[in-house]
């Protein structure tokens, strides 16, 4: 038994046919083209996770220090 209950026979005789009905160099086109859109979606995709990290950064305030805060780590190393 193959993948779901299909055989590796059933899955030939299938094969055999799709060619015989598209042919080889429809069938290339075919895989040429489905794989240009794959390729397609994930440079979109990874071009969409680039400008959500970068406006998560803007978004992020600057670090509050207060001015005691910065005294008191000053004289810490004056002594």
């Amino acid at each position: 038994m193959g993948l779901g209950g299909i055989s590796i026979w059933q899955l030939l005789i299938v094969l055999v046919i799709v060619v015989l009905i598209f042919g080889t160099k429809r069938l290339g086109s075919l895989g040429k083209d489905l794989g240009g859109a794959v390729k397609s979606f994930r440079g979109a995709m990874d071009d969409a996770d680039k400008g959500e990290d970068s406006k998560q950064i803007k978004d992020q305030p600057d670090a509050q220090f207060s001015e005691a805060n910065s005294e008191e780590k000053a004289g810490d190393k004056a002594s």
